[in-house]
């Protein structure tokens, strides 16, 4: 799979996507129009980081310094799951200004 997100492009939800925590399962649902994707632990805390503004170096870095892991690691792992989520357009990319 041919990553679709370099370390400076600032991933975000696009509108009618979002975040949505099922209390009743005790899960956290990715929904998107006449799609949802169940999401675990690693999914939801990178796609709870994605505000628009942050670059994904800079989440990255953020996520390895929460979770005490190394960086390059985690920043492999987000870029992976994010380029399927982006191929599902299910997230967007906007270039570094």
């Amino acid at each position: 799979m041919t990553p679709l997100i370099a370390p400076a492009d600032i991933p975000y939800l696009p509108r009618g996507v979002r975040l949505q925590r099922d209390r009743v399962r005790d899960i956290t649902v990715l929904q998107a129009p006449e799609r949802a994707m169940r999401l675990d632990a690693v999914g939801e805390a990178i796609l709870s980081e994605l505000d628009g503004i942050r670059s994904m170096a800079s989440i990255a870095a953020a996520l390895a310094a929460r979770y005490d892991a190394p960086e390059a690691q985690i920043s492999a792992d987000m870029r992976d799951f994010l380029t399927g989520l982006i191929e599902r357009r299910m997230v967007f990319v906007k270039g570094a200004p």
